[in-house]
């Protein structure tokens, strides 16, 4: 039976256009104009892939003439919007296929923001959603954590734009409000201010990485349960019985 489509909340739709960035292949122009991204893939508006005819991702920069030919003038903000939804509907399905639990706007917005970049095999094979089928939500909340990494000049490090979005899409996932959460740390005056790049690509987190958020979540769930246990163990208090009035002295005689 095929996944029910779902309408991908508008927040969530925020989120995400407020990490992929939407640059501008040539600022010249008046409308938005395809990009390199860091893949070498060719791309325009909120991460949006230009395919040729042949269905393959056009890459490298040999095809800037073919990848601006099929956006003559480039495109507004809104047609950029509705890229990025059409983009969201086949994702959207895959993604309610693997998930068996049920969702709320925000858990849903948040794991379609993670699905949009870390892609859709990473998060089938990924703890999160082991977590989340479990109904383990908040366990699969700290997973959204790990998937912070990626390449940088051939080494795998932490990304500062991938940190903060994972702490959005984990504040979306648990109700919480995700702009605070992505809000760049306080910088010392005369600081220059962090770039996030377009489209920073995770890369999937290690064994140890993945058992370190299992064991941050533990203590909090071993607290619940023994906190349950005493309650269950607590013997029932029990009334102070009235204690009955002094008999009065005998009548005087």
């Amino acid at each position: 039976m095929p996944a029910p489509l779902r309408d991908m909340p508008q927040e969530g739709i925020e989120l995400i256009k407020s990490f992929e960035g939407i640059p501008d292949g040539d600022p010249n122009t008046t409308g938005l104009d395809p990009y390199l991204d860091p893949l070498d893939i060719w791309t325009i508006g909120w991460g949006h892939a230009i395919s040729g005819a042949d269905g393959t991702h056009l890459r490298g920069k040999g095809n800037r003439a073919l990848a601006f030919s099929m956006f003559p003038g480039g495109i507004s903000a809104a047609q950029a919007e509705a890229l990025l939804r059409g983009d969201l509907v086949a994702r959207t399905a895959a993604t309610l296929r693997l998930v068996k639990v049920a969702l709320d706007d925000g858990q849903f917005g948040a794991i379609m923001s993670f699905v949009f970049n870390c892609g859709l095999g990473n998060f089938g094979g990924s703890t999160l959603l082991k977590r989340l089928n479990e109904g383990d939500f908040a366990a699969a909340a700290e997973q959204f954590l790990v998937w912070n990494k990626g390449r940088k000049d051939g080494q795998l490090v932490e990304l500062a734009g991938l940190t903060r979005r994972r702490k959005a899409e984990r504040a979306l996932f648990l109700g919480q409000d995700w702009r605070a959460a992505a809000a760049p740390a306080t910088r010392s005056r005369g600081a220059a201010a962090a770039v996030t790049p377009a489209r920073e690509v995770p890369v999937a987190p290690t064994a140890a990485e993945a058992r370190a958020a299992k064991a941050f979540s533990a203590p909090k769930k071993k607290a619940a349960a023994a906190k349950k246990a005493a309650a269950r163990k607590a013997p029932a208090k029990k009334t102070p019985a009235k204690k009955a009035p002094a008999k009065k002295a005998a009548a005087r005689k």
